[in-house]
């Protein structure tokens, strides 16, 4: 794996301020009703796809995830500005505009979703992988998942596959305490998440998730694991969401205090403190790559007030991949 040098630290803090701003900055565009539906920020997860990006060969590796999908594909190189289209509608977005806030996409960059339906991006995972396998690609799907869908059912039958068939697929719980507003000790009679993965004798384990370099520490071994062709491990990624679910979500679930305590553990501190403690940059330079990232989130706004609404005739153009598609020349025909 490539060393934890300065220039990995500062590219983490540049990257981990620039997300955090971004979802900042989505919030206040829902306030504005610029965003509209759902809207489920990432504040506080950061180190995840700052670790395991950097433990990744993005040229040929992929991703899955839910629908907190706004700062995953920034990390596997999407643009950013694309994706603030997209959570407005614009015609520019990922999506054109016809996805939003949980569907953000990009094929180019292996970033297969965004996907509302709880758990419902775990069989796809283990599908890329299944693929990956058969063409012999030499790739690994990492397939995030929340804490509430370790409890869907399709998490057992896709693990049950995935052992017996060695896919080359890394399975990770971002466990960061509440499913919506439920905890994790009241949805099961155990709270060690990652021990799921025991009843398939699949390598499991649990990880500091507020530590970028946990993260990828954690993340490596199991993507070359994966990419040797000794099938799948299942980490359980222990964080914190500093915001609440979603927008509607008031939070009576837990108390300002305990926000707070986690706060002392925010994954941009830890970065910060380790850029000052090796002395690879000065507070005045961390300063102005904290400028650096809000300047960009800005023109991200900018781009996405720049650019047009998806015409309505473009409503059923991205629905089918066959342009004759029989139900469409029903419609037409009626």
């Amino acid at each position: 794996m490539k060393e934890f040098s300065k220039e990995v630290y500062l590219k983490w803090y540049e990257e981990m301020t620039m997300w955090r701003r971004f979802e900042d900055k989505c919030r206040s565009l829902y306030l504005k009703q610029k965003i509209r539906g759902f809207l489920h920020l990432y504040n506080g997860q950061e180190a995840i796809p700052a670790g395991f990006t950097h433990a990744m060969d993005l040229s040929k590796d992929s991703m899955i995830t839910a629908y907190r999908c706004h700062i995953h594909p920034m990390a596997m190189g999407v643009d950013p500005k694309r994706i603030m289209a997209e959570l407005c509608g614009k015609a520019t977005g990922t999506s054109h505009g016809m996805g939003g806030s949980m569907h953000i996409f990009s094929k180019e960059h292996r970033f297969y979703g965004g996907h509302g339906i709880v758990g419902g991006q775990i069989p796809l995972g283990a599908g890329i992988a299944f693929g990956d396998k058969y063409f012999d690609r030499k790739a690994v799907n990492i397939c995030f998942m929340g804490d509430g869908a370790v409890r869907q059912g399709a998490l057992h039958e896709t693990f049950n596959m995935a052992m017996n068939w060695k896919l080359p697929v890394v399975f990770v719980c971002e466990n960061n305490g509440y499913a919506m507003g439920t905890s994790v000790k009241r949805t099961a009679n155990h709270e060690d998440i990652y021990k799921l993965g025991l009843g398939y004798e699949m390598p499991c384990l649990p990880v500091d998730a507020m530590d970028p370099e946990k993260v990828a520490e954690a993340a490596y071994e199991a993507i070359e694991r994966a990419r040797r062709g000794d099938g799948p491990t299942f980490i359980e990624a222990r964080t914190y969401r500093f915001r609440g679910h979603s927008m509607s979500d008031a939070e009576p679930y837990r108390s300002k205090d305990e926000v707070a305590q986690y706060k002392l553990e925010d994954p941009i501190e830890i970065v910060k403190s380790r850029i000052l403690e090796n002395n690879w940059a000065s507070q005045e330079e961390l300063d102005a790559l904290e400028e650096k990232s809000r300047a960009f989130v800005e023109e991200c706004v900018e781009f996405m007030e720049e650019s047009p609404y998806p015409d309505a005739s473009k409503l059923y153009d991205y629905v089918y991949s066959t342009p004759d598609y029989p139900f469409i020349n029903k419609l037409e025909n009626n």
